[in-house]
């Protein structure tokens, strides 16, 4: 059964569900994870104190997709094109893990500014 996930930002509220991968655990042992929005175009990151360790890495991810950017160190929630992105797909500036995936509308993190208070925890 699939870990599900609530995120809490710019007073919306978003439920996911992580993948089974090594990523997913991590991310699921630290909750509850506190942050502040960065965007770079239709994605909100914000810096976490994990290291990704194995794994596959995207160059380009899905719609809605959650991610962590080992570069940056940080959680991702990608829901459209980035500054990166050649098409609708979102692409982040280097390779991410991908964990996770929305359950609810990606669209509606459109919503959220820079700087607004960030929350995953369990649901």
């Amino acid at each position: 059964m699939a870990k599900k996930i609530i995120i809490e930002a710019g007073g919306l509220e978003a439920e996911a569900e992580l993948y089974e991968n090594e990523m997913a655990e991590k991310i699921w042992k630290e909750l509850p994870i506190f942050g502040q929005a960065r965007t770079w175009g239709d994605e909100i990151y914000f810096p976490v104190s994990l290291e990704a360790g194995e794994g596959e890495t995207k160059a380009e991810v899905e719609i809605g997709e959650l991610g962590y950017w080992n570069q940056g160190n940080a959680f991702c929630i990608f829901f459209g094109p980035t500054p990166s992105s050649t098409g609708e797909k979102p692409r982040p500036a280097s390779p991410v893990t991908v964990f996770g995936r929305l359950k609810t509308d990606p669209e509606r993190f459109k919503s959220v500014s820079v700087n607004e208070d960030v929350e995953v925890k369990r649901a």
